[in-house]
């Protein structure tokens, strides 16, 4: 066998000289080889030889077929595993918190998909309950001004209440179609603010609604472009809260949920969003009239928000924004009541700011409508004159312990304003004290200390509901009551996955 021919053929062929010499090595290292050992020997390098001349033809056959047939695995993925469908408790803690990130999941989920946390072609199932016990006490009979649970005498009778129940619990996926394609939705049970009639235990306010649901376009690692379609929160405001439950007052007044069609901006400092909102009574936040009417037949609202990040170093930024809604929801007339339709709609603005150095997180929001709310105005009490409406809100957070397990303390004020000076409906403030341990990075522990005046629920708000003995309604009344002072005492968890 000629060396170079056996160099030719790679490793199988030095494979071959490799068990020669080790066939070898024993009998040169003793010196005794005679007639019997050179026989052998020949017989082992004709043998060599042959199956050298056999691994040349094999290769040479190979080489004449051309390249390898594309893998099966190189082939769009008609179905997946097990190893499809995924969860990471800390995204779904993220995505279905309440309390932050409100107006901005779509963002949030592409964040996620650049970062490497969310892979194509997978779906992320995740969901969250929250638990809560409180105990209240008023100084107003049936008349609690805390909204994170319907304030109506159906569900709070008597100047003390208490509970131990579920206030809320979601259930959602996040699906990545390639690279530029996501499903988002997620269900939504909360019997505590559903708008059902009946007390906490009626069927018709037990009932789960798809929260959130739209497809998002787009992939920051390309390009810093997005887009969304389906329901989704409204791109006004902040909304967010620094408390660890408790939602601000801007939110409650502000926070917009409604159907449409979503673009924007997504830089590293700059964020630009459009979103075309349906017109009619949305179902949150949003009203513009359709022809007189609340169909939502037309695409005649909408919402702009900008803001701009500034970095101030490691651990340290200062967010800035401001936003515009065409159509909020207070443009009623007299009697107010949720969902009906308006004669014109009421644009709205938000200035917003949050500044985070370390630990350490300030914020701050005001926002208001462009005009009066015409409902604010009741005939039968002309002393008190249509009102525009106002909320803003400021708030500290510090993580007091960073690891293992962090700890949070916090402290808000809010304000909700809806009549002039001295109206019954004037005002509604609302004070938080908060402390939140995570016990895992999807598991919050939290307790408040809630203290709110005035009790300005927005269903007939400025009068046209208090009832004599006889049952007629007294229109110079109103269920308002400036003077009401409530305090709540809260423990609650929040378990996400």
């Amino acid at each position: 066998m000629r060396i170079g021919s056996c160099m030719r053929f790679g490793g199988k062929c030095a494979a071959i000289g490799a068990a020669a010499l080790l066939a070898l090595a024993p009998l040169l290292w003793s010196g005794a080889v005679d007639a019997q050992t050179l026989r052998s020997l020949t017989e082992r390098l004709d043998r060599l030889e042959r199956e050298n001349r056999q691994l040349r033809k094999e290769i040479d056959a190979l080489k004449a077929a051309g390249p390898a047939p594309a893998k099966p695995a190189d082939a769009p993925r008609e179905s997946g595993g097990p190893g499809y469908v995924r969860w990471n408790p800390a995204y779904g803690y993220a995505v279905l918190d309440p309390t932050s990130d409100i107006a901005r999941k779509q963002r949030l989920i592409l964040d996620r998909k650049k970062r490497g946390t969310l892979a194509p072609d997978s779906v992320h199932v995740h969901g969250a309950v929250t638990a809560v016990a409180n105990y209240q006490a008023s100084n107003r009979a049936d008349k609690f001004g805390y909204l994170m649970r319907h304030p109506t005498a159906s569900n709070q009778v008597g100047k003390e209440v208490s509970e131990a129940a579920i206030h809320s619990a979601q259930l959602g996926f996040t699906a990545l179609l390639g690279d530029w394609v996501v499903g988002h939705a997620a269900m939504l049970f909360d019997p505590e603010q559903s708008f059902g009639a009946g007390t906490n235990t009626d069927l018709e306010r037990n009932q789960v609604q798809v929260r959130r649901a739209y497809v998002l376009f787009g992939d920051l690692a390309r390009a810093p472009l997005f887009a969304s379609l389906g329901k989704m929160a409204i791109p006004f405001g902040l909304t967010d809260t620094v408390n660890p439950f408790t939602a601000s007052t801007v939110w409650h007044a502000f926070g917009g949920l409604a159907n449409g069609a979503a673009a924007g901006y997504a830089g590293e400092s700059l964020n630009l969003t459009a979103m075309a909102v349906q017109g009619g009574s949305q179902f949150r936040a949003a009203n513009a009239p359709v022809k007189g009417t609340d169909v939502p037949s037309r695409l005649n609202n909408f919402a702009l928000d900008a803001n701009y990040t500034v970095r101030l170093g490691k651990g340290r930024t200062f967010l800035a924004g401001a936003s515009y809604l065409h159509g909020s929801a207070y443009c009623q007339d007299f009697p107010i009541a949720h969902f009906r339709p308006c004669r014109d709609n009421n644009p709205a603005y938000d200035l917003y700011g949050r500044l985070v150095l370390d630990d350490l997180t300030l914020k701050g929001e005001f926002a208001r409508t462009l005009d009066v709310w015409p409902g604010t105005f009741n005939p039968d009490m002309p002393r008190f004159r249509a009102s525009r409406v106002t909320a803003f809100d400021i708030g500290a957070r510090y993580r007091l312990v960073s690891d293992p397990a962090p700890f949070d303390l916090s402290a808000e004020f809010s304000r909700f304003v809806a009549g002039p000076d001295g109206a019954p409906w004037e005002r509604q403030d609302q004070f938080v004290v908060g402390a939140a341990w995570f016990a895992r990075p999807s598991v919050k522990l939290f307790a408040e200390y809630v203290r709110v005046h005035g009790f300005a629920p927005l269903n007939f708000m400025s009068g046209g509901s208090v009832r004599d003995a006889e049952g007629n309604v007294m229109m110079d009344r109103t269920i308002s009551d400036a003077g009401a002072r409530s305090n709540v005492f809260l423990l609650g968890v929040n378990a996400a996955f």
